[in-house]
């Protein structure tokens, strides 16, 4: 019998169906230990916390529990004091339910752990367990996210999406979009040009794209339009395939001004003309600038019957407020 049969795509693509569904099924089974583990660290907290409410052991209990399980349990690495307390605060923390949330069941152990250190309002929690399961955050990811303050910044942007998209997107298209974005990956002096920062961003697009959020495909940099028999250029192109539509990025390295928006609306025109298919929803603008003028932008964008928002950018993270009272003045700065 001969194996001519391999260089078909008829077996090159049953192939990658029989790798695809052992694949799915290995992340079944480890999603499926995983669960059952964190239910245990769970219930294990609870069980602590009950039997110290009933008696007088106190914290003795904790150390006593170690010894016990260690013994029982030698090649267990779990079972140590620290982790021990920690799923004593992770009942606490989490609801105390009967069973774990089912959404922080699906995350590992030292996900969890990373947000009870750092995390003490439950829907904070919840946003990020949620958006560690939507992008399959790392712990190294995700604590990344907790120090850029994703939080405070997701769906915060300032925008007319209110009164220029259907009303049962609103809430879906303004989370798709930030206050500010942290472009801390970038290494740009404070003279940048509009043209070094989107080179920047090129060079860097994975970074970007990770700071963008869940859905963004890069559709180009530069991308030519042509109106009139002119030729115009958008900075950034992207495809939202949550969204279902094109979402054009500007970039300005100077503050906010109203005749942005007037540039923006154009570039949109043209693109829902003459590129968005009739199964698109109707292109977004996303104006990154320096810093702005919140009112300012709110009075630009109401008069503007496209829909768009507008962002700033910061090339480092805040630094916190115990070490930025430490640093000078701009204006002592001027006299060294």
């Amino acid at each position: 019998m001969t194996k001519e049969f391999l260089a078909t795509q008829d077996y090159r693509t049953f192939i990658s169906q029989i790798k695809q569904s052992i694949k799915r099924a290995r992340n079944k089974a480890i999603r499926s230990v995983n669960s059952e583990l964190i239910s245990l660290y769970y219930n294990l907290g609870r069980q602590i916390i009950e039997k110290q409410k009933q008696t007088d052991w106190g914290e003795d209990l904790i150390g006593q529990i170690e010894m016990d399980l260690k013994r029982a349990f030698p090649d267990s690495t779990g079972f140590s004091r620290r982790n021990l307390n920690y799923m004593r605060k992770f009942y606490n923390f989490f609801g105390n339910n009967e069973k774990v949330p089912q959404a922080v069941a699906q995350i590992p152990w030292g996900h969890i752990r990373l947000i009870l250190d750092r995390i003490k309002d439950y829907a904070e929690a919840e946003f990020y367990v949620q958006k560690t399961i939507e992008n399959s955050w790392s712990r190294v990811i995700l604590d990344h996210q907790i120090d850029l303050k994703l939080y405070q910044r997701q769906g915060k942007i300032i925008s007319n999406f209110k009164t220029t998209v259907d009303a049962q997107e609103v809430a879906l298209i303004q989370e798709a979009f930030k206050e500010s974005y942290v472009l801390d990956f970038l290494e740009l002096g404070a003279d940048a040009k509009e043209r070094d920062l989107e080179k920047a961003l090129i060079e860097n697009i994975t970074n970007f794209m990770l700071e963008l959020g869940k859905g963004f495909a890069f559709a180009g940099k530069q991308f030519k339009l042509i109106v009139g028999g002119q030729e115009f250029f958008v900075d950034l192109l992207f495809y939202n395939y949550l969204l279902k539509r094109f979402v054009v990025v500007e970039l300005k390295t100077t503050e906010f001004k109203p005749q942005y928006v007037g540039q923006l609306g154009f570039y949109l025109t043209a693109i829902d003309r003459d590129l968005k298919k009739p199964e698109d929803g109707e292109t977004i603008g996303l104006l990154i600038c320096k810093n702005k003028n919140n009112i300012v932008v709110e009075y630009a964008l109401a008069g503007n019957n496209k829909p768009a928002g507008v962002a700033q950018y910061q090339i480092f993270a805040d630094l916190p407020a115990e070490v930025q009272k430490y640093l000078p003045t701009e204006d002592e700065l001027n006299l060294l």
